[in-house]
């Protein structure tokens, strides 16, 4: 398999059509939880417009929901090898969790990180992401439209897709784990 964001597939690689949507903890209560931060919309009604962008694009969505971070990595591990991609909203373990930091960065795909409010307006300790290091970008701050710029930005960055661009916004993984350190 070529290296993430070099934009070349070796003779015999299939393109991965699979996009693991993850979500973290308290997502599940989107829709009730301070709507005049994250609007009204459900996670659901998010992952309906996930799915109709990624089915537009020719891609496929996988969710999964966890408010446990032990469970949140063991679907990025799962997903390695699997997937072509991984949308991930973190939620408040984007600013401390850096098992999934780690597990992110094995991952041998693109990743997107994905916020509906625009963490850098918050309140300051949101305003570091331990997770981006090991993504290829973030979307931020556009609500309910950023599931459908997430979906968008892994089309034009999955190598071989038909609409990848060839670029990556993420160091090569063997210097990300050396920056990261064991």
């Amino acid at each position: 398999m070529s290296a993430p964001g070099t934009g070349a597939l070796a003779a015999g690689d299939r393109v991965r059509r699979g996009i693991l949507v993850l979500s973290g903890p308290n997502l599940g209560l989107l829709g009730e939880r301070q709507p005049d931060v994250y609007g009204s919309a459900t996670l659901g009604e998010h992952l309906e417009r996930a799915v109709a962008t990624a089915d537009a694009l020719g891609f496929e969505v996988t969710h999964r929901q966890s408010d446990d971070e032990a469970a949140l990595i063991g679907a990025v591990h799962a997903a390695r090898g699997e997937m072509a991609a991984i949308v991930v909203n973190a939620g408040a373990l984007t600013h401390s969790s850096w098992s999934l930091c780690d597990a992110l960065a094995a991952f041998d795909g693109v990743v997107v990180e994905l916020h509906l409010s625009n963490p850098a307006a918050r309140e300051p300790w949101r305003h570091t992401s331990v997770v981006a290091q090991a993504t290829d970008g973030m979307v931020a701050g556009f609500g309910g439209l950023g599931y459908e710029l997430a979906i968008r930005a892994v089309a034009g960055l999955v190598p071989g897709s038909g609409t990848d661009d060839g670029r990556s916004g993420r160091a090569p993984q063997r210097e990300r784990q050396e920056e990261m350190g064991p």
